[in-house]
Parts: C-alpha cells; sequence; structure tokens
C-alpha cells in the first residue's frame, strides 16, 4: 500500500486533477448506523449538506458515483434524488467496482477520487489518484489517505470534501440552498 502524501501541497495537486468523486455509502453519506425494522432496513439516515456537496460537484461539471458492498432501495432512492450515476452496490469487491465504474465512466483511476471509511475501501483508495477518509474512519483508512474531512461520515464530510477539491481546482463552490 503506497504512503499518502502528508504535504498539503501535494494533496492538493491530486485533487485538482479529479475529474469523478467516487463515494461510499455506509460510514461516508451516511453515519454507519444501519436502522432494522420487523421488515428488514427501514431507515438511513443522510445529511443535507453533503447533498449540497454533491450538487457543487456536479454544477462544477464533475462526475459523481456511488460504490457500496451493501444493496439498498434507500441508496438507489437518495442516488436517484441527487442525480448520481453510475452506481454499483452489492459489490463485495469494492476494487471490482471500481474497475466497472472507470470502464462505466473512461476515467482513468488517476483522475478519481474515493472517499471511504473502512478497510474494504482501502484497495481503491490505493488506486485512484486522490484518496480521502471521513474523520471517524479507521486508523489504517485515515492513513492511507491523501486528505482526511474534519467531519464524520454522514455528517458533512463529503460537503467537505466537495469544497476542497473544488477549491484546488481554482473553482469557488457556489453558495445555494439546493441539496
Amino acid at each position: 500500500m503506497r504512503r499518502p502524501s502528508r504535504r498539503p501541497a501535494q494533496a492538493a495537486l491530486r485533487a485538482a486533477r479529479v475529474q469523478l468523486v467516487i463515494l461510499d455509502v455506509d460510514g461516508v453519506l451516511t453515519d454507519g448506523r444501519l436502522y432494522f425494522g420487523a421488515g428488514g432496513e427501514a431507515l438511513k439516515v443522510f445529511d443535507v449538506r453533503d447533498g449540497h456537496g454533491v450538487h457543487l460537484l456536479r454544477e462544477a461539471g464533475l462526475g459523481v458515483a456511488l460504490l457500496s458492498g451493501r444493496a439498498s432501495p434507500i441508496v438507489a432512492q437518495r442516488a436517484g434524488e441527487l442525480d448520481i450515476a453510475p452506481v454499483v452496490q452489492g459489490e463485495r469487491d469494492k476494487l471490482a467496482g471500481l474497475d466497472r465504474l472507470l470502464a462505466q465512466t473512461g476515467t482513468a483511476a488517476a483522475d478519481c477520487a474515493y472517499m471511504g471509511d473502512d478497510l474494504p475501501d482501502l484497495p481503491v483508495m490505493a488506486k485512484v489518484g486522490f484518496a480521502a477518509a471521513v474523520a471517524d474512519a479507521v486508523p489504517e483508512v485515515r492513513r492511507a489517505a491523501h486528505w482526511v474531512a474534519r467531519a464524520d461520515g454522514g455528517r458533512g464530510a463529503v460537503r467537505a470534501l466537495a469544497e476542497y477539491v473544488l477549491r484546488c481546482r481554482q473553482r469557488h463552490p457556489a453558495r445555494t440552498n439546493d441539496a
């Protein structure tokens, strides 16, 4: 596994070339908790600030995709609301999922950002050009990241990533209320 850049200038250079932002779901777009009722999975909580971060990225012309080890109709619904495509769910081998996303989008791994929180994310983080982690990621993921958000998963980390990438690309995020 590569050693992460500890120099902010190197992280900024990597972020500046991002064309596609790929996000894990549980622990990144959500706080990682799963709520189950008698009928199965009933609820995931998404932060509207993260949704706005996705909107900012798309508005700036960047692609956004989801890569999740779990499959959930709730994720498909949220992806639809945010106009996120492609979405790969239920992929335990996240590296294989990344390869499918790269083929679908025609994007090189070096031009992708990936934000993760747990050990299954490490192979993807090692392959993309810019690896990011949420503040409450496991230590191994934080160490592998080029950049770590100050916010926890499901609590604005994706919004912070969006603003960081856009600043590095010298595109100041527009301030609107859409999410």
